[in-house]
Parts: structure tokens; C-alpha cells; sequence
């Protein structure tokens, strides 16, 4: 199998509109499976909690179930009670038209969703389901400490795969812990999925003096290039996945992983530099992946204002990113508004101290009195 999955996390929008637009989308697909790709990528609650159904309307339906492979995963953080599991299983494999899946996670175990998946006991849930040959592999998807990393594999070692954010940014991070949790991984012999190798497109649009490195070495390789290719160049590695957003970022993507070259080392001396130079930077690290959203009670729209406020800072004149912000805040809650009940915190795969960040984002783009 091809290193490169395609994640249907962040798929194209029809302009000026929240919905997908399934005609970018079935374009996508297409080049991705004729340049020799198989890996797609989905959960219950992507895409607003769409991307399963377009997994099978522009997938399922148009290609043979052989030609694919389609991962999803049970969204623990939603469980409340044994029976959610099985109505929620069973409503994937409807919205994706499929009979089994290849692959099935737990979604985002961490310190908080494992108190839920123990006490449901959502790891027999899933092997039942894999005895039953509805899912073929299993695994699970991670946001935490390695040394929690290491408690679920000793005591769980049906799980085959893990799936780590992994990028080249956070390799060293002691808050996300991309390489010790990559080691716990590869000291149980698992295989490893790769998600958020670009960083939310943290890594694609970078600081100047980045750009200027990167494209000084190799002016036709693309940032995401060089993030996609670090991850994918570490020794277990089952796929790298991109949630790719444009035809332009699959047909880039595709092209130099499609006959995959590992980094040489004049190209790893490059990412370390890299790092180096983005650690020095003081932006707030969001992905946009909106766990933070749901269930905020003052319905704050944290990844577009902190989204705001990294470009704000960047700026010695910021009334554009001001003025964005105050439209955002007719329909939605204010940076200020927030009540620090930190329920946006226990959900945050960054570990980003949201609440300290939102008064940031208070002084800097509110009004003040």
C-alpha cells in the first residue's frame, strides 16, 4: 500500500456555502485511486458529520470494494452509555454503504475518553464486532502522554495500529510528545498511522525565513512536501494522512508520494533548522479540527479567532483581522464571553490552554473599554 491516505476530515466547501462540494470531491478521488492510492480516511463526526456520506457517494457507490480501503472510527468522547456503540456502528456502515470496515479505531483516546472507554468496555465492543468480520484491523487513534500510550498497549495487544500525530513541528513538543509516543509505538510493533503531518496547514503556510529555507534547497518542492515526507520517511509507518482540501493540494501531495523518496540527510539537517525556527515563533498551534466547538455553552468559535489572532499578531495594522472578528461575534460568542468551564481544554488534542489563549484573543482583537 501506498504511503499517502486521504483524510476526509477538511474537504473542499462550494463557495460561500457549508456544503461540500462533492464535484471537487469526486475529482479528488479519482486522481487519488488512478495514481495507485487506496487509503481513505473518515469519523462520525467530520465534516459536521457528513464525511461518511460523502465517503460513500463519491467512493462507495463509484468504485469496486476492492479497489479501497476506508478507515472510521467510534467517537468515544460521545459515548454515554453501552448501547450508543452499537447504534452508532451500525449507522456508520449505512452512511458509508459498506459491510465492514478495514479498518476501525476508537477515536482520540486520551486521559478523559478512556475513563469512557474502560467503562463501557468499548475495547470488547470492537472485537466482537471484528470477530463478527465487520472490521478487519483494529486500532486507535491518540492525543495524549506516551506513558498513557504505553498502559493502553500492555494491556490491550489485539490493537494492531495506533494512529499519533506525528509532524516535525511537534516531534520533540513536551506537550504532544510526537516522538516518545512514536518509540512506545514501535516498541510494541505496532503499526502506525500518521495523522496531522502538516498540522492543520500550520506547516504549509509558514513564517518567511521558512519559506525562504525550504525553497533556497529545493525551490520546486512544496511545504507540505517536506512535512509529509518527514513523517513518512520514519520506519513504521503504514500511511501518512492528508485531509486535503483542494484538487491542487491531492494532485501536489500524490505527485511526490506516489514513488515515495525517503529524506537524505542534507534534507533532515533542513527540518531541524525549520523547527528550530518555528519554536522561536509565539502563534497558538491550532489545528482547526473543532473538538473545542462542540459543547461550548457560550458557543464560541475558538479555531477561527485563534486563526484571527495568529495573523493579527503578524501585523502591525490589524483592523482586517478585527473586523472579521467582530462579524464573527454578531452570531457567536465573544473571546471574552468564555466562562472557563475548560470543557474546550479536556477535548483539545493540541493540549492547548485555551482559556489563557481566548483573553489573549480579547485583548487583542476586542474593543476595549
Amino acid at each position: 500500500m501506498k504511503k499517502l491516505g486521504f483524510g476526509l476530515m477538511r474537504l473542499p466547501l462550494l463557495k460561500g456555502s457549508e456544503e461540500i462540494d462533492v464535484k471537487q470531491v469526486n475529482e479528488m478521488v479519482d486522481l487519488f485511486i488512478k495514481r495507485g492510492f487506496t487509503y481513505f480516511d473518515t469519523a462520525y463526526m467530520y465534516m459536521n458529520y457528513k464525511s461518511e456520506c460523502i465517503a460513500k457517494e463519491c467512493l462507495v457507490n463509484r468504485y469496486p470494494r476492492d479497489s479501497f480501503t476506508i478507515a472510521s472510527k467510534l467517537p468515544t468522547m460521545q459515548l454515554k452509555k453501552v448501547e450508543d456503540m452499537e447504534r452508532i456502528f451500525n449507522e456508520q456502515l449505512n452512511k458509508v454503504g459498506v459491510n465492514y470496515f478495514d479498518y476501525y479505531l476508537l477515536h482520540n483516546l486520551n486521559t478523559n475518553t478512556l475513563v469512557t472507554a474502560n467503562k463501557l468496555d468499548a475495547f470488547s465492543f470492537v472485537l466482537k464486532k471484528q470477530k463478527e468480520g465487520k472490521i478487519k484491523h483494529l486500532g486507535f487513534s491518540f492525543h495524549d502522554k506516551a506513558d498513557l500510550l504505553e498502559e493502553i498497549l500492555s494491556k490491550h495487544p489485539e490493537f494492531e495500529l495506533v494512529q499519533l500525530q506525528i509532524n516535525y513541528l511537534d516531534w520533540d513538543s513536551p506537550a504532544i510528545q510526537s516522538r516518545l509516543c512514536y518509540e512506545v509505538a514501535r516498541k510494541y510493533n505496532k503499526k502506525v498511522i500518521v495523522m496531522e503531518p502538516v498540522k492543520g496547514g500550520n506547516l504549509v503556510n509558514l513564517p518567511e525565513n521558512v519559506d525562504i529555507l525550504f525553497h533556497k534547497f529545493n525551490k520546486e518542492a512544496s511545504n507540505a512536501s517536506w512535512a509529509i515526507r518527514f513523517a513518512a520517511s520514519l520506519e513504521g509507518i503504514m500511511v501518512v494522512l492528508s485531509g486535503m482540501s483542494t484538487l491542487e493540494q491531492l494532485n501536489d501531495n500524490t505527485s511526490y508520494m506516489e514513488n515515495f523518496v525517503p529524506l537524505n540527510k542534507e534534507e533532515k539537517e533542513i527540518i531541524n533548522r525549520a523547527q528550530m525556527l518555528l519554536t522561536s515563533n509565539k502563534e497558538i498551534g491550532c489545528t482547526s479540527c473543532k473538538y473545542c466547538v462542540e459543547g461550548c455553552p457560550k458557543h464560541i468559535p475558538i479555531p477561527n479567532y485563534f486563526a484571527l489572532y495568529n495573523e493579527a499578531i503578524k501585523s502591525e495594522d490589524n483592523w482586517h483581522q478585527r473586523m472579521y472578528y467582530n462579524n464573527l461575534a454578531k452570531t457567536n460568542g465573544k473571546a471574552s464571553d468564555c466562562i472557563k468551564c475548560r470543557k474546550c481544554e479536556r477535548n483539545c488534542p493540541q493540549h492547548l490552554p485555551i482559556t489563557d489563549l481566548l483573553v489573549k484573543v480579547k485583548e487583542k482583537l476586542e474593543e476595549q473599554k
